[in-house]
């Protein structure tokens, strides 16, 4: 099992920026690959991130490419997610994912929620 906890959401106006972390422990790690969901009220579930268990590989919503960036410290079994340039658009749920390939999803984090004001 791994367990996910996501930290660093809240409210803040458009344009603005803000990091969340999302801190791993029950397994390796390393041997994961990690992504970043986000869920807004009457809207599907959608990827907005991923990274590979080397950081070398990333994915990117086209609705996020250019102002949020995916990283990731493995000696703090902790993957981030930058998001700079706030829209209200990118309000919603944000969940953390982990899964033994990119692209995988075996296990999933409670969530964060971001709120952006215009």
């Amino acid at each position: 099992q791994v367990q996910l906890v996501e930290s660093g959401g809240g409210l803040v106006q458009a344009g603005g920026s803000l990091r969340l972390s999302c801190a791993a422990s029950g397994r390796t790690f390393i041997n994961y690959a990690m992504g970043w969901f986000r869920q807004a009220p009457g809207k599907e579930r959608e990827v907005v991130a991923r990274i590979s268990w080397s950081g070398g590989g990333t994915y990117y919503a086209d609705s996020v490419k250019g102002r949020f960036t995916i990283s990731r410290d493995n000696a703090k079994n902790t993957v981030y997610l930058q998001m700079n340039s706030l829209k209200p658009e990118d309000t919603a749920v944000y969940l953390c994912t982990a899964g033994l390939k990119m692209g995988q999803t075996d296990y999933w984090g409670q969530g964060t929620q971001v709120t952006v004001s215009s």
